[in-house]
């Protein structure tokens, strides 16, 4: 087995054209039965791509003798380094056309290497894609266009130790290159963890989640991997820097937050100091039904606005609380959940279900906490597994993990399934919801002839508004699904800019997102961002066209 496909971290083998591990992956008869619930989807799925089938040349450039064991041009590697793991690439891969494959991909193991590895491809105009876990779904870490002769792929994988741990600050100085699950294993035997659960933990890295901005597990309070974040390391084709390990700071500008969601286009983040917390102790969840939606959407803001500050505060749709299995009476399901390390939870958690309540809420009585030992808990768990769900909060997070597997089902069936999510202050979001809901169908429908599913969760809620998270899902035409994808993110993207909603809350800009990006941002900002992009990356190497050309 190549070991450009195997997790470096398991014995299980990585799918290189889709998402997460390939014996996980739907078989052909789930892809079948899966398909049959959108109307007109092919009658047989896809076969799954072969790395040999695709068009891989030899490289359009070559290492020094001096970095030549850090890269590879192995073609399983390439391959798995092409794309993301969006719908787009999915899709792509399947039909063949995973467009530019990197000529090179390198794993340095060292800040040093990277940094020769910068100045090396300077040089020579090669362009470099820092490259985590490749969960992206926004186009982040592939190369488009031809202003480049060559594309390296710079993988930070083989950089992924805890370094050091100050338990005194509950802090920890980490390598960008750590998944998610190797990172915490370094962290459970001094009681300790980082406590960012992303959908993509197993699959994705410290450094990428930095770089993105990502959203991880927490509904409230600290949602963002930028609450976490005490200091980065940053090595940019203009030179190396580090910034203070401070608790805070009021001096000018933060240089934390000029490269926190850079999305590697001015630098590589290669380490970081992370504020860590002591693993929760007690949990306890809870869901709550609602006849009315908009009642429900009342009820999570009350919530948002008290002092409880839930870990989970999840709204879904009918729609996906049908699909998830949460409810099965068209009711919309509001999932709940507390923990802390240091004291019970149950009676904010009964709270929390009386102001739900109090808007329309019915059922699943709050249970009771229960103390969480650790013992034997498996790396790669997320967040909230462990203490015991009530049935609804049990299928919606089955669901949810194994979600993305199904997507891949979904693509090979030729159906178009895209998910996007925004954020809007509360006055917005009732509308925000009802327009995607009418104008992206109608796109869907109009591009495809068929009926499109769409469904919407809220993921994340905040004092003033709430981060809605939307999945559509559509028969497409045959060989034409990129393009209908294509027409589907434009609509939405116009529905998002309308609404005035962010074009994205944490899947990051990428390519993907760019003018949604480029119409938020003000002009002066992008100004200095590209005055930014000139003096750390003057040759224009580092992920291009991400963020700005």
């Amino acid at each position: 087995m190549p070991a450009a496909t195997t997790d470096p971290h398991t014995s299980r083998t990585r799918s290189w054209w889709g998402w997460g591990y390939a014996d996980a992956h739907p078989d052909d008869a789930e892809c079948v039965a899966t398909g049959a619930l959108l109307p007109g989807t092919l009658p047989r799925p896809l076969p799954i791509p072969e790395v040999a089938d695709l068009p891989i040349g030899r490289p359009a450039a070559t290492p020094p003798a001096s970095l030549a064991h850090l890269v590879t041009a192995d073609p399983a590697a390439r391959a798995a380094h092409a794309m993301g793991k969006a719908y787009r690439d999915v899709i792509r891969a399947l039909r063949g056309r995973p467009g530019r494959i990197p000529d090179l991909v390198a794993r340095p193991t060292r800040d040093q290497d990277v940094a020769d590895l910068l100045d090396w491809a300077g040089e020579h105009g090669v362009a470099v894609i820092p490259f985590g876990g490749g969960s992206s779904v926004v186009g982040g870490v592939e190369y488009r266009g031809d202003a480049h002769h060559a594309v390296l792929s710079l993988d930070l994988t083989s950089m992924g130790r805890v370094l050091e741990i100050d338990t005194a600050a509950r802090s920890a100085r980490i390598q960008a290159g750590a998944l998610g699950p190797a990172l915490e294993a370094q962290l459970r035997p001094h009681g300790l963890t980082l406590r960012h659960f992303p959908q993509s933990f197993e699959f994705s890295t410290l450094g990428g989640w930095l770089a993105t901005r990502a959203g991880g597990h927490y509904a409230t309070g600290h949602t963002h991997i930028d609450d976490f974040a005490q200091s980065l390391r940053v090595i940019t084709p203009a030179g190396t820097g580090t910034s203070w390990r401070l608790p805070a700071s009021g001096a000018g500008p933060s240089p934390d937050r000029f490269f926190l969601g850079s999305e590697g286009t001015l630098g590589v983040i290669t380490e970081a100091w992370m504020r860590l917390r002591e693993r929760p102790r007690h949990k306890a969840s809870a869901s709550v039904a609602f006849a009315d939606f908009h009642r429900a959407l009342e009820a999570v803001r009350a919530i948002a606005q008290s002092d409880l500050a839930p870990a989970n505060c999840r709204l879904l749709d009918p729609g996906e609380a049908l699909l998830s299995g949460a409810s099965q009476d068209g009711s919309a399901v509001l999932v709940l959940g507390f923990e802390s390390a240091t004291a019970p939870v149950d009676a904010r958690l009964a709270a929390a279900v009386d102001l739900a309540r109090a808007h329309g809420g019915r059922g699943a009585a709050a249970p009771a906490d229960l103390p969480i030992s650790h013992g034997g808990r498996g790396a790669a768990a997320p967040a909230d597994r462990d203490a015991p769900p009530d049935a609804a909060v049990g299928a919606w997070r089955s669901a949810f993990l194994r979600m993305p597997y199904l997507r891949d089902g979904l693509a090979r069936m030729g159906a178009v399934v895209e998910t996007f999510e925004t954020a809007a202050t509360w006055g917005a979001i009732p509308a925000l919801i009802d327009a995607v809901r009418t104008e992206v169908g109608a796109a869907a429908a109009r591009a495809t002839g068929h009926p499109a599913t769409i469904n919407c969760r809220l993921t994340h809620v905040y004092p003033d508004g709430a981060a809605p998270y939307f999945t559509v899902a559509v028969a497409g035409r045959p060989g034409d699904e990129v393009e209908v994808w294509d027409d589907i993110k434009a609509v939405a993207a116009e529905v998002l800019h309308r609404h005035r909603a962010t074009i994205t809350h944490h899947h990051a800009v990428g390519r993907d997102h760019r003018p949604g990006y480029d119409r938020q941002r003000p002009d002066p900002f992008a100004l200095a961002l590209r005055a930014a992009k000139d003096a750390l990356d003057p040759h224009r190497i580092l992920n291009p066209g991400v963020l700005l050309d």
